[in-house]
């Protein structure tokens, strides 16, 4: 199982998760009751419900580096380039934009 912190701006939003199931993201309790909060992607409004895909949410694997850049990364991280949440991982905890991912432990 994978998890990652979900960052809008420098606010925890959110949890994502890989498991055998698939993929799941929930917002954080406090984040959703922040005054400001806003969600991290109009496919993914402000809930307290969890979210669940197949797939890896199409929001997320935008975030994932293309073409060239994703090349160099994959040369320098050395990672399965068929796993989208690992790549995620790696190369999104400075994005360019509001949100940010940082891998749990």
């Amino acid at each position: 199982m994978k998890q990652a912190k979900v960052y809008m701006y420098s606010d925890w939003a959110g949890v994502l998760i890989e498991d055998e199931e698939g993929y799941h993201f929930q917002y954080e309790q406090a984040y959703l009751h922040k005054k400001n909060a806003e969600p991290i992607s109009l496919t993914l409004p402000l809930s307290h419900e969890t979210y669940h895909c197949n797939v890896l949410f199409s929001f997320f694997d935008g975030l994932i580096p293309e073409g060239w850049l994703l090349d160099i990364a994959e040369k320098n991280w050395k990672f399965d380039i068929r796993d989208r949440m690992g790549i995620l991982l790696v190369t999104c905890q400075d994005c360019i934009g509001a949100v940010s991912i940082e891998p749990i432990a």
